[in-house]
């Protein structure tokens, strides 16, 4: 758990384009790393050889130096310190890059008569040469100066046609590809092989007294590739077992970054539908595009749950305004049913005034309603570019009036706004009505203009709002003049209608009369 926590809180965020690309070139990448490898392997399984044909003539050469006639034997003390004095001999076979010689030749006829001293070192190194033949596996030949054979099968005849023998008479070993034409093949996949029908020959010179006394020809076939596989299983099960630990990897960020958040996303999504559960965290490991959709099917889940409780309690104020008028009238209604003949014509007014006011109410309720559902239905449009000024002028036209003066003081230009002209209009007038309303006898428009919006306020010289209605000024239904008829939709309609704009309506200052703020957002 320890472990998983340190993992949770260091894991870099990830898309899921990536990771999915991350796991399929993984898959793509595998049968060309396959190959790659195996042809990496048989080309060291070839130097590998090249060394032990290297390793082998150096050995070879240095003691047929050594007992070569008439030759002096180099007695001077090696300098083992010399910078110079551990060098290993470098291969230079390459199964992508070295050419490939024909098969050799054999070798031809010659007049010239085989070097004595050479003859000499042939019989003396012979069972040196043989046991090493037959632990090696390899073709050993000794050449005299000219090329001549004097050890090994074409005795007495010459090679020094060839190009290997021809540098190594130059005092340079060398070794090249060659075919193999007794190569025949044994196994059905042999065909994966490129060095299978190859050989190595490898020509190393004898130096004698600082001059090239002969040279030993060696050659070899490569390892096979499916001995060396099967040589080297252990190394290539861990490999094997490595591709299968990534891929198990690769399986593993899947399903944390995919698979397993959106699992708990779709079980968490059924207990929102059924009313219960809550929201499960976002995955630290998720990818990037899997912890934005948790972020927004949590805002939507809230959202939703707000919805839900906004119209519960939306449901119960609606019930609770409706049954004050529908009892008025159900009582007016039993008394005329019961007392109709009785009552005189005054009471019989009296009761279908109170009818017809209870019924004005309700269809003023109702009308409200509809209202408030459009205001929270409605959408922003796309591409308005509307000035506020026209707006303002009407909205103050259409509320000034006896008793009640509006000064609208807006600057000489101000720029266009995204917003309805008509929901610019109809929150003025919401909020001219309840000044006047509240009884102020001036109220004031004005207008200031800031890099992304423009704030329309609307001040007047009433009573103010009392501190404990302020925080539900914006709630539907409540309203300090439910006896003068007030509804207490009125705010929340012209709430609703700026916010479906993107834009905001907010009390900023009730003690001294009432200024209410408007901010609607620069086209």
């Amino acid at each position: 758990m320890s472990l998983k926590g340190l993992v949770r809180r260091h894991w870099p965020p990830l898309r899921l384009r990536v990771i999915l690309f991350g796991v399929l070139l993984l898959v793509a990448a595998l049968p060309g790393v396959a190959a790659i490898s195996l042809r990496v392997y048989e080309n060291t399984l070839v130097r590998q050889t090249e060394a032990e044909l290297q390793a082998q003539g150096a050995a070879l050469a240095a003691a047929a130096s050594a007992q070569w006639p008439g030759t002096t034997p180099d007695r001077r003390p090696f300098n083992r310190r010399a910078l110079n004095y551990y060098v290993p001999e470098r291969t230079t076979i390459d199964l992508s890059r070295s050419p490939v010689l024909p098969e050799r030749p054999p070798p031809r006829r010659t007049r010239r008569p085989a070097d004595p001293a050479a003859l000499t070192v042939a019989w003396r190194m012979d069972p040196v040469i043989e046991r090493t033949t037959r632990t090696t596996l390899a073709s050993i030949l000794l050449l005299d100066r000219n090329g001549v054979i004097v050890r090994g099968r074409g005795f007495g005849r010459e090679l020094s046609m060839l190009p290997e023998v021809r540098d190594a008479l130059a005092g340079e070993a060398r070794t090249v590809f060659r075919r193999n034409g007794d190569y025949k093949p044994t196994y059905s996949f042999e065909w994966l092989s490129r060095a299978s029908a190859l050989r190595l020959h490898h020509a190393r010179p004898i130096v004698a007294d600082g001059e090239v006394v002969g040279v030993l020809l060696l050659s070899r076939s490569p390892r096979a590739l499916f001995r060396g596989l099967y040589e080297d299983r252990g190394k290539i099960l861990i490999g094997v077992g490595v591709i299968f630990g990534l891929l198990v990897l690769m399986a593993g960020l899947v399903s944390r970054g995919v698979t397993r958040p959106i699992e708990a996303l779709s079980a968490a999504s059924r207990q929102v539908a059924a009313g219960g559960g809550g929201i499960p965290e976002t995955p630290a490991t998720a990818a990037v595009e899997i912890q934005a959709l948790y972020e927004d099917f949590r805002a939507m889940a809230e959202r939703i749950e707000r919805r839900s409780g906004y119209l519960r309690d939306f449901a119960a104020a609606v019930s609770h305004e409706f049954k004050t008028p529908l009892a008025g009238i159900r009582g007016a209604v039993e008394l005329l049913q019961d007392h109709l003949e009785t009552m005189s014509p005054d009471e019989r007014r009296r009761f279908l005034s109170n009818i017809e006011a209870d019924a004005e109410r309700l269809s003023q309720l109702v009308g409200r309603l509809l209202d408030l559902a459009r205001a929270d239905m409605a959408t922003p449009e796309a591409g308005v570019a509307v000035a506020v000024e026209p707006a303002v002028r009407r909205a103050a036209d259409g509320q000034a009036g006896t008793g009640f003066r509006i000064e609208a003081n807006l600057p000489g230009t101000l720029p266009a706004v995204a917003v309805p002209e008509a929901t610019i209009e109809t929150v003025l007038t919401v909020l001219l009505q309840n000044a006047r309303q509240a009884g102020a006898s001036l109220a004031r428009v004005t207008a200031e203009a800031g890099a992304t919006e423009l704030v329309l306020a609307v001040t007047d010289d009433g009573p103010g709002v009392p501190a404990a209605d302020r925080e539900r000024l914006f709630e539907p239904f409540f309203t300090s003049r439910r006896a003068e008829g007030g509804t207490g939709l009125g705010l929340s309609i012209a709430r609703s209608l700026l916010t479906a704009s993107h834009g905001r309506l907010t009390l900023a200052d009730s003690s001294r009369g009432a200024r209410f703020e408007a901010a609607l957002p620069l086209a």
